[in-house]
């Protein structure tokens, strides 16, 4: 009987791991497809305006802000360090961004927005940031702060194994 206990309990155990395997793909499966749709909708409000989405990016983290150096800019952007320069290389062909030796250090790069720049900033931001918010028209006060509190534990859990 006992022998007979075990196996059921290592059975039940096994079914058990793999209805949260299931659950886990669920689960990171639907959160892909989130942020796949809320990309593609917020990726054509951002072409609509002239721009990639990281020359955008660049465009809203500059945006009423004095310039940043680059290293400011790769912390505070999705941007990686070795895409950074070609989408700043772009950005000052199109006359958006200027790029001038910073403060002290002579070795620091800072890039600010022209006055063409802070025109598009002024324009795209509001308009890209209003379609995003009509994304989430169905949600009320309550929905937000659920979804922030879950997407806090999921950032938490996550970046326990950094």
């Amino acid at each position: 009987m006992q022998r007979y206990a075990l196996g059921f309990v290592y059975i039940a155990a096994n079914l058990e791991h793999k209805r949260m395997d299931k659950r886990y793909l669920r689960s990171v499966r639907l959160l892909a497809e989130c942020m796949q749709l809320f990309e593609k909708r917020s990726s054509a409000s951002v072409r609509r305006c002239g721009l990639t989405e990281s020359q955008f990016d660049i465009i809203a983290t500059l945006g009423n802000t004095d310039g940043m150096s680059c290293k400011e800019l790769g912390d505070n952007t999705l941007i990686t360090k070795g895409t950074l320069t070609g989408v700043l290389d772009r950005l000052e062909q199109k006359a958006l961004i200027s790029r001038c030796r910073g403060g002290g250090d002579k070795r620091q790069m800072l890039v600010k927005l022209t006055d063409a720049g802070d025109a598009v900033f002024q324009t795209a931001f509001p308009n890209v940031v209003t379609e995003g918010q009509r994304l989430f028209d169905d949600y009320a006060e309550e929905d937000f702060a659920q979804l922030e509190r879950e997407l806090q534990k999921l950032k938490t859990a996550l970046s326990k194994h950094l």
